[in-house]
């Protein structure tokens, strides 16, 4: 993450998010694995990583942070106390070397938190650049994952990456060099996804 954060730079990043993390099963909601105070911080976290921009909406806008809480209390429950521990120690090193708490940095700020996290910089953070890696992954797990998960609102993702959605077959037009696909959007698991299939 050296010097600015792009939406590019996440966009270009997002080809290595395995299919196999975009398909876990997800049945019902889990319970909440973060409190509010916990999804805040994230929240300003991964806005840092995906933020608002002319392109599209950002991480939280998205609801980055809810597929990550819903990840930590399912199928991540082991990561769950690791993260909070990375979470907490986020924060430390702000009030450390900013003065003040991550969320109430102004932007600029807030990226030199993760660029020295990401750097291995952060003095007094031994995991920091550990931490970095695993919340920038999740965080584009969220955005470019299919909303059954509770990420990707309104496929805000989808439409970034112009990706036009899961369907069961295409017309011979559809599958010509350079036209523009209208997307499909429709969760893999079947609806609009407005709901996150909960």
């Amino acid at each position: 993450m050296p010097g600015e954060i792009s939406r590019r730079t996440v966009i270009a990043s997002a080809a290595i998010v395995p299919v196999a993390a975009l398909t876990a099963a997800a049945q019902t909601p889990p319970p909440s694995a973060l409190s509010d105070a916990q999804l805040r911080l994230l929240a300003a976290f991964v806005d840092r990583i995906i933020p608002k921009d002319e392109l599209g909406p950002s991480a939280s806008e998205c609801d980055v942070p809810i597929y990550i809480n819903r990840s930590l209390g399912d199928y991540l429950a082991a990561e769950k106390p690791a993260f909070i521990e990375g979470l907490e120690a986020t924060d430390a090193f702000a009030r450390r070397s900013q003065e003040r708490a991550f969320i109430e940095l102004t932007p600029d700020k807030q990226d030199a938190v993760l660029t020295a996290m990401e750097s291995g910089n952060a003095e007094g953070f031994a995991n920091a650049r550990v931490f970095f890696n695993r919340a920038r992954r999740l965080a584009l797990e969220g955005m470019f994952g299919d909303p059954y998960y509770g990420g990707n609102k309104n496929f805000a993702g989808w439409d970034l990456i112009q990706y036009p959605g899961p369907r069961l077959a295409t017309t011979a037009a559809d599958q010509k060099m350079g036209v523009d696909i209208k997307p499909y959007h429709h969760s893999a698991y079947g609806g609009s996804g407005e709901n996150h299939g909960h």
